[in-house]
């Protein structure tokens, strides 16, 4: 049933289907020749070394900065302002038409990490940063250095997890057995 409702709506309203789609497929390709100048200019304005063996965590830190800075300045802009005026023209839509083509709610269940690595990034760039290596080459971090800070951070994580939920489990389990 959903499906012909789509094909439906893909038939009446198939001009601006095309332009969004086309806006999609131009949004891709920007964002990639937006990545391949940055990575061209960050290299030759000094940014970053051009020799990855030199890259310190400051370096690696600044280019993903920069590179979300300028792929928000020329493409999220641009989806932002697509994304009001396809906004405007759904909601210009007859009431009844849109009720026929509300978006369900879907399952916010995902194969992806749950921010678990951008925790752990940052949390192994301040290990960097507080044993004073911001500055060293990536190169010379040595197996036994990443394997200890990744072990120091999942056993601080843990400390700073744990505890409270250790602390919040007792408390739950003492209050049930109080009223039992």
């Amino acid at each position: 049933m959903a499906d012909s409702l789509w094909r439906r709506f893909v038939r009446k309203h198939w001009g601006i289907v095309a332009v969004f789609v086309i806006a999609g497929i131009l949004v891709a390709v920007g964002s990639v020749y937006v990545f391949l100048w940055f990575v061209s200019n960050a290299q030759s304005t000094g940014l970053v070394p051009s020799s990855l063996g030199l890259w310190t965590m400051r370096n690696l830190v600044d280019f993903i900065l920069h590179g979300i800075f300028w792929e928000l300045l020329f493409i999220g802009i641009a989806v932002a302002i697509a994304a009001v005026i396809g906004w405007q023209w759904w909601r210009r839509l007859p009431g009844e038409e849109r009720w026929d083509y509300r978006f369900g709610r879907r399952s916010r269940r995902t194969k992806g990490g749950g921010g678990a690595s951008l925790f752990f990034f940052i949390a192994f760039c301040i290990k960097v940063y507080a044993d004073g290596n911001w500055n060293v080459p990536i190169a010379t971090f040595t197996l036994n250095y990443v394997v200890d800070s990744v072990i120091f951070i999942l056993a601080l994580t843990a400390v700073i997890i744990g505890v409270p939920a250790t602390t919040a489990g007792v408390w739950w389990i003492r209050r049930e057995m109080k009223t039992h």
